[in-house]
């Protein structure tokens, strides 16, 4: 009898083996290495490039590149012929199809129910070139390495932005600033007195085209929706934004911030519990969807791990895709475990402006995610600083980090109340 048992449990184990392997012989192959892909946002197509490597069993890492930058992405087989590519904390993912000839098509989704746009997309292996292939380069008119400072064509007040350029014959790298964040690293090319610029990092598409005037002026536009934003740029090595920390202030007869909200587990949290009396407190207001949030909390995890032992606290107020703390804690559970945050994560409702006014009545002009509020030991609040530049902007990363850690320093010094 037992013989008999022992036989039958090797006998399902070797089918159980055998269908595992047939299954995974059946899953189309995808090439390794670089691919050209082309989203279709209207009747524009706005080119991506990535990079697709093999790891154990069924599952890839696809990369994307942009200029010096790289995003990793995992990827797996949900059928013999379909790929999810899931986009790290965006709750968003490209649905792949491997073709007969080894392309791929598919689309852009969001996987929140019912958000987000659909954007398809074709790609195709071996192909390393963004907007120009090779041999059909036009010799530029101009060099427009250097910053520029771009102004916002429209009926409507706009805040200057500031355009970062990096040109090497025919190859263009870029990044725009604005008080609210940056475009994250652009790649693209320069034709003639033409350029056009591209990227995407997982949250979506960006595009800008552009035409050369001369050395000194530009004009082009902005985005890859139906109604792109118009700009013109002029060249300024001193070209800078509006000053960060004069944007969002406390409204009159207010010193201190008041809230409650649930953690990851559901226990409520507040800022006058004791953990955070006496103790110089930052608060994040972020989202996982946020691009630029991503980029502070890859500075502020390790920054707070460094520094948490001087007394310093940390509350990352998230506003999600949808009011429903169920649906939070996936997304916020990830972003912790992505980026090994040791401080506290609350969930404060829906992303939306106006619910960040309603839920922190305290605040005034509320402008950007992400927002970063100062707290000193003694409960008030010393700065909020409205937006982030991340690493790719250079000289305005550095300079954030400078005064950060020089106006941190200084807080941290100050005596217990």
């Amino acid at each position: 009898m037992k013989i008999n048992r022992l036989l039958f449990i090797l006998v399902v184990m070797a089918l159980c083996s055998s269908l595992s392997i047939k299954s995974q012989a059946q899953n189309k192959q995808i090439k390794e290495g670089g691919w050209r892909g082309e989203f279709k946002v209207g009747e524009l197509d706005v080119p991506f490039n990535f990079e697709v490597k093999k790891k154990q069993g069924n599952e890839l890492v696809v990369t994307a590149i942009n200029g010096d930058r790289r995003d990793d992405f995992n990827a797996k087989f949900i059928a013999p012929d379909s790929l999810l590519i899931t986009l790290n904390t965006f709750e968003a993912g490209l649905f792949a199809k491997i073709e007969n000839d080894g392309s791929l098509s598919g689309a852009h989704k969001s996987l929140v129910p019912g958000a987000g746009r659909v954007i398809p997309f074709t790609a195709k292996p071996g192909q390393s070139y963004r907007f120009v292939e090779p041999g059909k380069e036009v010799k530029p008119t101009a060099d427009i390495t250097g910053k520029w400072l771009v102004k916002i064509k429209g009926d409507k007040p706009t805040a200057d932005r500031v355009a970062v350029f990096e040109q090497k014959g025919n190859k263009l790298n870029g990044i725009i600033l604005s008080i609210t964040g940056d475009s994250r690293e652009l790649q693209g090319n320069v034709q003639g007195d033409e350029f056009v610029l591209s990227g995407f990092t997982g949250s979506g598409p960006s595009y800008v085209k552009g035409k050369i005037i001369d050395g000194k002026t530009i004009e082009g536009a902005i985005g890859a929706g139906a109604t792109p934003t118009k700009f013109s740029g002029t060249r300024d090595d001193n070209a800078a934004l509006a000053d960060a920390y004069a944007l969002t202030f406390l409204k009159p007869g207010y010193e201190k911030l008041d809230f409650t909200f649930p953690d990851l587990n559901g226990n409520q949290v507040s800022l006058s519990d004791e953990k955070y009396k006496g103790k110089v407190v930052i608060i994040e207001l972020l989202g996982t969807w946020c691009p630029n949030c991503i980029d502070q909390v890859q500075f502020m995890a390790p920054w707070y791990k460094e520094n948490k032992h001087l007394g310093v606290e940390a509350i990352g107020l998230a506003f999600e895709a949808k009011d429903d703390l169920e649906f939070a804690k996936k997304t916020l559970t990830k972003l912790k475990n992505r980026y090994d945050i040791q401080y506290d994560l609350l969930f404060a409702g829906k992303a939306d402006k106006e619910v960040v006014a309603q839920k922190l009545v305290a605040l005034k002009e509320f402008l950007a995610f992400p927002t970063t509020i100062i707290v000193g030991r003694d409960g008030k609040v010393k700065e909020i600083h409205t937006g982030f530049s991340g690493k790719g902007t250079g000289q305005f990363y550095d300079d954030y980090v400078k005064k950060w850690n020089a106006d941190l320093a200084k807080l941290i010094a100050e005596p217990l109340p």
